[in-house]
């Protein structure tokens, strides 16, 4: 359990120092580099611009993400083996941009449906101690702003 000792005269620079940073849980989250960009999986939903949500039914996709046993097959691979949970996959000088896993999505978010198997619009490969598929694949959709790849490729 957390134990948290704050003064009174101190709490408004806390609180300011949290909503300047956009979280309140410590250690990295899980962000890609994306050209000059950065984009970030948000530990809090309500500061993201950006939302994602999933579905268990591909009908209710608006993309879909395979998730592949082969990091050849994939068109967004992590692999990472690293022990040291300060090491980041962003190292700019980039704000990221923050990404959302919704429960609740609007018209406008993109819908995830999330495999193994099937047809898809990006594959992921994730061999990670710090992504999970889901992350990944928001990842992956938020970079292309939530296009399957055949929208993405007429722009």
């Amino acid at each position: 359990m957390l134990r948290f000792k704050i003064l009174a005269s101190v709490v408004p620079l806390a609180v300011a120092a949290v909503f300047a940073r956009g979280e309140f849980l410590p250690g990295p989250r899980p962000c890609i580099e994306v050209g000059d960009a950065a984009l970030q999986i948000a530990s809090i939903p309500w500061f993201a611009p950006l939302h994602v949500s999933f579905t268990d039914d591909p009908r209710l996709a608006t993309v879909r993400v395979q998730v592949t046993d082969s990091a050849d097959a994939a068109d967004f691979t992590v692999i990472d083996d690293v022990d040291d949970s300060e090491t980041g996959a962003c190292e700019s000088n980039a704000v990221p941009q923050l990404i959302a896993i919704s429960s609740d999505p609007s018209t406008t978010d993109p819908v995830i449906y999330l495999s193994h198997d099937g047809p898809s619009d990006y594959r992921v490969f994730v061999q990670s101690k710090t992504f999970s598929a889901r992350e990944a694949a928001a990842l992956i959709v938020s970079a292309r702003r939530g296009q399957s790849r055949l929208e993405a490729a007429s722009l």
